[in-house]
């Protein structure tokens, strides 16, 4: 992957809510939802997701800033920079007094770089010779890449997999089934708060390294499936609530819907339907709020005592209607 303030189009000093927000520009850009006819868009949007995974980490974007990993997340073994200074260059054996002479307080001097070019030969530099210990990353030359007991670790390519989620397992946090490309059926625990189109990131789900190395991941798309009672502001909901049009003019108490369950709600004589009522912390999640909508409901088939009482109301008692 190229560097990922690069993809983000950000700053190395950029804050964590700079990251974010170029992040959403990017993910709002290129989701393929948004551009099926663009074959370029998927990884266009793989890719920003990556660099915000990395960035996003405090612990890996320092292992970034100071060189210790790649923009993959990879461990960077040896490498032959030497304007970069670290304990590798300071500490190496042969590198002491003669070779601070040499080359320079924290870079490579020329024994330094032949001792780390032949240690894929076996260690056939100065020296004795010394294999990876168990499960310690070599440095093969020729590859480029980190290898441990001299296989490639170049991980696979990440996955886009939708997925479309309740409000009510979004607003719980549940669990949801998720069908990965390969057919496998996953159980996925979704995050707080999930917002729409939100990526949930399954490590080792993605495909497999062409050169032995470890899966990519599964980057899994968060979609709102369409309520049949409820719609959705951001956090906050909206609700259509029926009643009759003497509960209106007399006042009553209601039962309402919410994502925990009905509550009540006592409506006052004369309630203003046209306005909504709202109740506070009853949307998605505690800080959305649920807002009420009372639709007055008439009769079916008409009533005639109710059309009779109408109109001794329009031609006894006319009134304006209030703004």
């Amino acid at each position: 992957m190229r560097d990922p303030y690069t993809v983000l189009g950000v700053p190395r000093s950029a804050s964590e809510k700079d990251i974010k927000s170029a992040y959403r520009k990017l993910a709002k850009a290129y989701h393929p939802d948004q551009n099926k006819d663009d074959p370029k868009a998927q990884s266009k949007f793989a890719e920003a997701s990556s660099a915000y995974d990395l960035l996003s980490d405090t612990a890996k974007r320092g292992q970034y800033d100071r060189g210790e990993i790649d923009a993959d997340g990879q461990p960077r073994f040896g490498g032959f920079n030497p304007g970069r200074a670290g304990a590798r260059g300071a500490g190496a054996a042969g590198a002491g007094a003669a070779g601070a002479g040499a080359a320079g307080a924290g870079a490579f001097s020329a024994e330094d770089i032949l001792k780390e070019f032949m240690s894929g030969f076996g260690g056939q530099g100065r020296g004795p010779a010394r294999g990876p210990s168990p499960g310690e990353a070599q440095w093969d030359p020729f590859a480029g890449t980190a290898s441990s007991g001299g296989r490639s670790t170049g991980k696979g390519e990440d996955v886009i997999v939708n997925a479309t989620v309740s409000l009510e397992d979004a607003h719980k946090a549940g669990s949801i089934s998720v069908r990965m490309p390969t057919g496998k059926l996953m159980n996925v625990k979704l995050p707080e708060k999930l917002d729409e189109g939100q990526q949930v990131r399954l490590r080792a789900q993605g495909q497999l390294s062409p050169i032995g190395g470890e899966p990519g991941d599964a980057l899994v798309t968060i979609r709102f499936e369409k309520h049949k009672q409820f719609r959705r502001d951001g956090h906050d909901l909206r609700v259509d609530v029926p009643i009759t049009l003497y509960e209106a003019v007399l006042g009553t108490r209601i039962r309402v819907p919410t994502l925990d369950g009905e509550v009540e709600m006592t409506l006052p004589p004369g309630v203003d339907t046209v306005k909504s009522l709202r109740l506070k912390g009853k949307g998605l999640y505690a800080d959305g709020d649920l807002y009420v909508n009372l639709k007055i409901k008439l009769p079916e088939g008409g009533d005639p005592d109710l059309e009779s009482l109408m109109r001794f109301w329009r031609d006894q008692k006319p009134y304006t209607v209030r703004d």
